[in-house]
């Protein structure tokens, strides 16, 4: 069993540029799983809003993004781009193998692992806020009506 989990852990790895430097991240996507969503009986690996989710047993908060609330959200616009962002996060999550890269801190105080979810070295968070359903962790909740 130790050896299965430590197979399927994503990790980044640096390794040596021609100039004797170190190069950009050499990245192992490795983490795959059909995500459903949670609040509609999504199963083990499901979506909770746009930016949490459950995964092999574990919930995970995106560390680098705040997305609009859908539990409940405060006005209709916020429901709208929550939805919007919901979806997306699955949708992405659902598309290919991605990386859960650790921050400063291994977990909020809901107890959900905080992580970066990369694919290819790119982060999920910035198609989010690319998309503006997202904006940057800025440390504090901002309300989005």
């Amino acid at each position: 069993m130790t050896i299965a989990f430590f197979a399927t852990i994503a990790f980044l790895q640096r390794s040596p540029d021609t100039r004797g430097g170190v190069s950009a991240p050499v990245v192992n996507d490795m983490l795959t799983a059909d995500f459903g969503l949670c609040h509609t009986g999504g199963g083990r690996d499901c979506v909770v809003d746009g930016d949490t989710f459950s995964f092999a047993g574990e919930t995970y908060r995106i560390a680098d993004i705040d997305t609009p609330e859908t539990h409940p959200a405060r006005c209709a616009g916020e429901a709208a781009l929550g939805t919007a962002a919901t979806e997306h996060l699955r949708t992405w999550l659902n598309a290919g193998a991605f990386s859960l890269e650790g921050v400063d801190r291994d977990a909020d105080h809901y107890g959900r692992k905080l992580r970066i979810v990369t694919r290819d070295g790119t982060s999920v968070g910035d198609a989010l806020i690319a998309e503006g359903l997202a904006r940057p962790w800025e440390g504090l909740r901002r309300p989005w009506c």
